[in-house]
Order: C-alpha cells, then sequence, then structure tokens
C-alpha cells in the first residue's frame, strides 16, 4: 500500500514562545510517511505567524497558514475545528488520508507521524499518550491520571474489543489525536465547545460505531504551565491542584457498572433476533425489549449500540476523595474474571 497522505493541524493562539519546540519536534520526525503541516492563528495578536515562516520557511516539511479574520473569544473546539479543515483541504481527494493534530505547546516524540499512522491501520480514531516534561508541583495530577489509566483496564478487562490492546490509557485529548479523514469528516468535525472538544469528538465516534484506539506508541509530551488557552482545561487543574484542593472523582462502582452494560450490550446485539435477549437485557438498563430492537435497528455495529443505549449508572455519580475512590478501584481489580464480567 502506498504511503496515506497526512496532515498534522494544529490551532495556534499566541504561542510565539513555545512554538519553536513544536515546529523543530515536526522537523525531526523520524522514518515517518510525507505530512503536510497546518496551523489555525486564532485571533493571535503576536507574531506566532512569522515564527513559524522563520522556521520552517525553505525546510523540506510542506506547510500551511490560515488566519481568523476577527478577534474572537478564545473557543477550544472551534479553533481545532478551523485547523482540521485546512488538513481536509490538503488531503481532499486522496484515498486513506489521515489527519493528527496537537497543541501549539506540544512537542511529538519522533515516531508520532509513523506511529499515527501504524494505529489507525484497523481503527477509525487513535487517541495517543500525553505525558508531562516531569515538574514535581505536578504529582498530584501525575496520581489522578495513574488512577484513570487504571479505571481504563479494568474497562477493558470487563468489556473487552479487538481494536483495543490491554496495555491502552485513558487519554483522549487533542493534544494527540489522529484520525482517517473520511470518518472526521463523517462526524461533521469538531463541536465549537469552549473545551472538551477533543472528549465530545470521541463520544460521537463510539456513538457512530467507530472504533476508537488508546495508543500507546503514539506519544506527545505537553507543557505544565499554569496559564492555558482553554477554560477548565489542563492548567486549570493543574492550578487547583497547586492551591490544595481535595481531588474528588466519582465512585468506580458506577463505571464498572456501564463497562458491564457496555459487555452485555454487545452480546445483545449480537443476538438481537431473539426476543427474549432484548427482553432480558432490556431489564438490565431500565428498558424494554422493544425499545431495544429500535435502538438496534438504528445502529450499524455493537459499538455504536452499546455506546448509545447504555444510560448512566441508575445510582448516579456518587462523588469521593480519589483515596477512597483508589481503595475501591483496587477491590474491582482484584475480583475475578468472571464476577467482574
Amino acid at each position: 500500500m502506498p504511503n496515506p497522505v497526512i496532515a498534522v493541524c494544529v490551532p495556534v493562539r499566541n504561542e510565539q514562545a513555545v512554538l519553536p519546540r513544536l515546529l523543530r519536534a515536526l522537523l525531526a520526525q523520524e522514518a515517518a510517511p510525507p505530512f503536510h503541516a497546518c496551523f489555525f492563528l486564532d485571533s493571535c495578536t503576536d507574531d506566532s505567524g512569522a515564527v513559524i515562516e522563520n522556521t520552517l520557511g525553505g525546510s523540506h516539511l510542506p506547510w500551511s497558514v490560515a488566519r481568523s479574520t476577527a478577534v474572537r473569544p478564545s473557543n477550544a473546539g472551534a479553533a481545532r475545528r478551523d485547523a482540521l479543515a485546512i488538513g481536509l483541504e490538503r488531503v481532499a481527494g486522496a484515498p486513506g488520508a489521515l489527519l493528527l493534530t496537537t497543541d501549539a505547546d506540544s512537542m511529538p516524540a519522533p515516531d508520532w507521524v509513523r506511529a499515527a499512522a501504524a494505529a489507525l491501520g484497523a481503527v477509525e480514531i487513535a487517541a495517543g499518550l500525553i505525558v508531562r516534561p516531569g515538574d514535581a508541583r505536578d504529582a498530584p495530577q501525575d496520581r489522578i491520571e495513574a488512577y484513570y489509566d487504571r479505571l481504563y483496564r479494568l474497562r477493558r478487562r470487563i468489556d473487552p474489543v479487538v481494536w483495543e490492546p490491554d496495555e491502552g490509557h485513558h487519554f483522549t485529548g487533542g493534544a494527540n489525536l489522529a484520525m482517517r479523514a473520511d470518518g472526521y469528516a463523517a462526524l461533521g468535525g469538531c463541536a465549537p465547545l469552549p473545551s472538551g472538544e477533543d472528549a465530545a469528538l470521541i463520544d460521537a465516534a463510539g456513538r457512530a460505531g467507530m472504533r476508537v484506539r488508546r495508543a500507546r506508541a503514539m506519544v506527545v509530551e505537553t507543557s505544565s504551565r499554569r496559564i492555558g488557552r482553554a477554560p477548565g482545561g489542563l492548567a486549570h487543574d493543574l492550578r487547583r491542584a497547586d492551591d490544595g484542593d481535595e481531588t474528588v472523582v466519582a465512585h468506580p462502582e458506577g463505571a464498572a457498572w456501564q463497562y458491564r452494560a457496555h459487555a452485555a450490550a454487545r452480546r445483545a446485539f449480537a443476538r438481537r433476533a431473539s426476543a427474549a435477549t432484548r427482553s432480558g437485557f432490556g431489564r438490565m438498563i431500565g428498558l424494554s425489549g422493544d425499545h431495544v430492537l429500535g435502538v438496534a435497528r438504528d445502529c450499524p455495529n455493537a459499538e455504536a449500540f452499546a455506546m448509545r443505549i447504555v444510560p448512566a449508572c441508575p445510582a448516579g455519580e456518587r462523588p469521593v476523595p480519589l483515596g477512597v475512590a483508589e481503595q475501591a478501584l483496587a477491590v474491582l481489580e482484584r475480583a475475578p474474571m468472571e464476577e467482574a464480567a
């Protein structure tokens, strides 16, 4: 198979101080298929555009820059959507084209493009691992992320899928995403949300029946800055940790209930012609067998069915301190496989 056409898409908002690190990382990609670098300057009032031109001008890397036509409030979703739109233009008509996206304050590993292309060989979207440079102040956030990694591993223990590795991770951040261009276009692009556009895109992909792989080999290092661009983003979380705020998360039993229901939904979809199967699964999640059948008819595959029909845990989310959640998760992790499933 020939190398796919690839566009790396980056939203930029007043990032002249950190852009050189990203640009050097893109120029240093090892054994990567050829790719086009696309930058959307989101109401920039600094010299970000000049930094890109001075660094990439005359380089081997094809690149494009577009600017917003008017100053607008910061909107991470709209900026990423605009950056990816440039990429879609560059790969238009190319079969098997891929879109990658990261942030201007991030630094992809030398094999990032190659790892992303490999991860997309069997899925529609790949969410890579996001790491930080090891600031000692980040220890509380590291602990939170380690908890969510454990919770995600429990998910795949209870609800395994063939395209997802057991050693996956929980990250779905825009600093490290790759997707098939046709799949992204079919989803209608990123929602113009002030933050969380990346998670919303992953959710939409699952509901459409697309396969999402958490690819640990696809690595991007992001900054530990405390002043960010998106409200409610990582910078906000790091500041809260610096202030000593108690970390509260949902008790993991609610997530485990959903994982069991997802696994049961996949089994029910495979046997959806059986009225007894539909009724039994419906009782588990509080729906009638007819409702189950109606949803199944609208779903292209078991992934879409599981993501659409399973509700939030009926008991609701129970906020608990992180330490309590970690202990409860340890109990779930020790449960025999047949008991967890």
